[in-house]
């Protein structure tokens, strides 16, 4: 008989993946979504599955919240308000959702003693653009005012109440820190920057680059992902502790530009756009974010297998078979 996982968040991008995944493997899966920014359309493969169920509502409803863990073995936290412009446009909704919602899954798991999975960001790091980022790493953060960094508190509160949780009620907790998770199914909505490239390149547009465009980050495929998921829950070493899931091909936002345009065969120009423009005065960005994985290697061989130009390749081909069956619909 195979385990029963709660999956929060489990209509998002990566949640639908991760769904897939335990099912496949013959696992069941309840998802939990309030649709705010997932979509039942990502969980489709889905709907016959016997494993399989899905729950429209909120982490902030406590009592279905106590109910749902109860059901479960092992509970994945993703719920969480998700994407620079949205967090930058609903800077209190996103507070509010990442900490009290995080609070009530924790205490429930808890309550029924159930492994949790705290799913972070590399946003915990702040500013500090020292490379490669090991998860010790020192926090470096600008003013509470800017939603940045409130955000950047918030996931960094979700992580210490996981440890203290872990530490004074032996509560089995791990917690992984994404760096720039991509793949098929990704919306451009909320500031993702691979979907926006290609298709803006699809179209012809012209493709948009915030700053200077000299900001490098690591692009790692959602499969990857839910692979480095599926083996720190079945490792028991891993409870107790926080490991960065990532890759380390760098890259900058120009050059990836640059590289959408080529691999899509794009006409498009680049236009870089000075940050005020793209989101209001005041807005900070890190020039560097590149994670060290050496802990999650060492404990469970996990190392990423798609290169960014496999990403690149698969976003492409999905973008262009939404241009295609957008172009029949009219």
């Amino acid at each position: 008989m195979g385990i029963t996982y709660l999956l929060t968040g489990g209509a998002g991008f990566i949640g639908s993946h991760l769904a897939e995944s335990l099912v496949a493997g013959g696992d069941s899966v309840i998802a939990l979504d309030n649709l705010s920014t997932g979509s039942v359309n990502n969980l489709e493969t889905l709907n016959d599955e016997p494993g399989f169920r899905f729950v429209h509502g909120s982490v902030l409803d406590e009592l279905m919240v106590d109910e749902l863990v109860r059901e479960a073995d092992i509970v994945v936290h993703l719920a969480a308000a998700v994407g620079v412009e949205l967090i930058l446009r609903e800077p209190l909704r996103s507070f509010t959702t990442n900490i009290r919602g995080s609070e009530i899954v924790i205490e429930a798991a808890h309550r029924y003693r159930r492994k949790i999975m705290i799913v972070s960001t590399s946003e915990i790091y702040g500013k500090n653009s020292d490379a490669p980022l090991g998860e010790n790493a020192e926090r470096v953060l600008g003013s509470p005012t800017v939603a940045r960094w409130a955000y950047s508190v918030a996931k960094s509160v979700d992580e210490i109440l996981a440890y203290v949780y872990h530490r004074e009620r032996d509560l089995p907790a791990v917690v992984v820190r994404l760096f720039n998770t991509v793949g098929p199914g990704q919306s451009p909505a909320y500031g993702m920057v691979i979907p926006r490239l290609v298709r803006q390149a699809v179209r012809n547009e012209p493709l948009t680059v915030h700053g200077d465009g000299m900001q490098t980050r690591c692009f790692c495929h959602v499969d990857d992902v839910v692979r480095a998921f599926r083996l720190l829950l079945d490792h028991p070493g891993a409870i107790g502790s926080v490991f960065n899931v990532g890759t380390q091909e760098e890259v900058s936002i120009l050059e990836l530009a640059r590289r959408v345009v080529a691999r899509a065969g794009s006409s498009s120009p680049i236009q870089v756009l000075p940050y005020d423009d793209a989101y209001g005065p005041g807005f900070e960005d890190m020039p560097r974010r590149v994670p060290d994985t050496a802990r999650i290697r060492d404990l469970t061989g996990w190392v990423p297998q798609r290169s960014l130009d496999d990403i690149l390749d698969e976003t492409l081909a999905e973008a262009r078979t939404e241009a295609e069956a957008a172009r029949l619909s009219t």
